[in-house]
């Protein structure tokens, strides 16, 4: 039903940003493409989002100060924010990270990118119960959505479950999140799950968190070489529940 769709605010002086967004999610989401953060705070007095969209660079009135009017007034503070920013602009990024932002994304974005970012923080806003808030968090890293789905199935009802299908994030999110448990692909392109180690020992924070390896190798050498990076245990795929959950308890 249209009524239980989830509502999105873009923001964007761009008109060929706001086409290009609302194109990508208005299958899914109830899109709300507005052209200024005036007209933002403007359609919030009418509606309100469960997420909002937010170009930083905009005349009159910017992303900056937009964020810092949201996170100052308790009808629009836990409204999460995800920056709209040029592929040039990361240090930008980083100071609304800073601000109250929950992650953000760069121009030109694709409608892939756009989406798995967009459902990765709809699901992951934090439940007001206690018992939501203290689920240790799982950090699952594949290049396969379909493993990525999986595993969120199976263990989102005792975890709060993060989903990465493009490893090259994982420094960016680990300034975002703290993961209890990081789950990795053995085999990816670009970059592998052992080359993911370094990055994630590489935080103060994640010196011993454990990690568990996703993998569809069989020969000693790999395993062995993935426990002597610094990884805890594997799972084989394909893997099922059991077995999964099993693993995961075991190390978090």
């Amino acid at each position: 039903m249209e009524n239980a769709r989830k509502k999105i605010m873009l923001v964007d002086d761009n008109k060929a940003i706001l086409q290009a967004g609302r194109v990508i999610l208005k299958d899914i989401y109830e899109v709300f493409p507005l052209p200024s953060a005036e007209k933002l705070f403007e359609v919030l007095t009418k509606v309100t989002p469960d997420l909002i969209l937010l170009d930083i660079m905009m005349p009159d009135v910017d992303g900056f100060e937009a964020i810092e009017r949201l996170k100052t007034d308790s009808r629009y503070a836990a409204i999460p924010v995800i920056f709209v920013t040029a592929s040039n602009n990361e240090q930008s990024a980083l100071t609304g990270l800073s601000l109250g932002a929950v992650d953000f994304v760069q121009k030109p974005f694709s409608a892939e990118d756009l989406l798995a970012l967009v459902e990765r923080h709809l699901n992951t806003i934090p439940a007001e119960d206690a018992a939501e808030s203290e689920k240790k968090v799982v950090l699952a890293v594949d290049d396969a959505p379909y493993i990525l789905n999986l595993v969120n199935s199976m263990l989102n009802d005792t975890y709060k479950v993060y989903t990465l299908p493009k490893p090259e994030e994982l420094d960016r999110l680990l300034r975002i999140i703290k993961p209890d448990l990081f789950l990795l692909d053995y085999n990816m392109p670009e970059i592998n799950g052992l080359e993911l180690i370094p990055i994630i020992r590489n935080h103060p924070a994640h010196k011993e968190t454990p990690v568990v390896f996703l993998t569809g190798e069989r020969t000693t050498d790999c395993l062995t070489a993935a426990i002597s990076l610094g990884a805890c245990d594997y799972v084989k795929k394909p893997f099922d529940k059991t077995i999964l959950r099993d693993t995961v308890a075991k190390h978090i």
